[in-house]
């Protein structure tokens, strides 16, 4: 009864193909690495066949198998898979030179992001600022999409259900949670403003501002992000950055969408 309602598909799918991609999203999401009779639980699979499917992902460099552990995780050739899609973005492509004014201009480290399938954002170009700190993140870094100045903005202005967000906000890794009611505040606030900051509480320290890009429906598919210690930013002024970051979300809005 579990493989039925696990290879259940829509006409033209692959249940073999749905399978793999599974696995790699759950591995994707998870914190640490995965044993495949968990994974085989959790996605609703004969474990014989989770195996089977884990196997060849081992073997095309897909997923990793610790052989103390007897646990997977992502392998690195999805980095260049994922690469590969990105560079072709043209969002991201778009974007860049953008990022790279935004950065040079206030001296922060610039991104662009992309919504995902798994509820996460992914960063799909990026400008680092030229000062000793540097933002640990890089094309394909991912985060949840509710967390941070991005998150706040994608609440504001995609209409997720009040539970689904007090759900989720306790789900998610800060460093100095808000409180939900704030966030909840903030969210309205960032409705109103048009942006969404986060000041030192997805990273101690830190100051995020994020714009959102909509797609033709009005909904935030993608973002603009600048991320700096919170003292450099307080110096220009939250509102001064943000100007600057709307201007060229429109600016971009306007190639991607001519």
């Amino acid at each position: 009864m579990a493989e039925a309602a696990s290879t259940k598909t829509s006409p033209g799918q692959a249940p073999a193909v749905t399978r793999a991609v599974q696995i790699l999203r759950r591995l994707g999401e998870a914190g640490a690495p995965v044993g495949a009779r968990q994974l085989a639980r959790e996605l609703d699979m004969v474990p014989s066949t989770c195996l089977h499917v884990l196997r060849a992902l081992v073997a095309e460099g897909l997923v990793e198998f610790d052989d103390e552990s007897k646990r997977y995780s992502l392998g690195v050739g999805i980095l260049a898979i994922a690469r590969a899609a990105i560079q072709k973005s043209s969002f991201a492509t778009l974007a860049q030179p953008m990022l790279a004014d935004l950065s040079s201009q206030f001296g922060l480290t610039a991104m662009a992001t992309q919504l995902i399938a798994v509820r996460q954002m992914i960063v799909v170009a990026i400008a680092q600022a030229h000062h000793p700190f540097r933002l640990a993140a890089d094309l394909g870094s991912r985060f949840p999409e509710l967390i941070s100045a991005t998150g706040r903005c994608v609440a504001a202005f995609n209409d997720l259900p009040s539970d689904t967000l007090r759900t989720r906000y306790h789900e998610l890794p800060w460093d100095n949670p808000p409180g939900f009611q704030t966030w909840t505040r903030q969210i309205v606030k960032t409705r109103r403003d048009g942006y969404g900051v986060d000041q030192a509480n997805f990273l101690n320290g830190l100051t995020i501002i994020a714009v959102p890009v909509f797609d033709t429906d009005g909904k935030m598919t993608k973002g603009l992000v600048v991320v700096g210690i919170s003292e450099t930013v307080d110096a220009v002024g939250v509102p001064t950055i943000a100007g600057e970051m709307l201007r060229a979300r429109d600016e971009l809005s306007g190639l991607l969408f001519v």
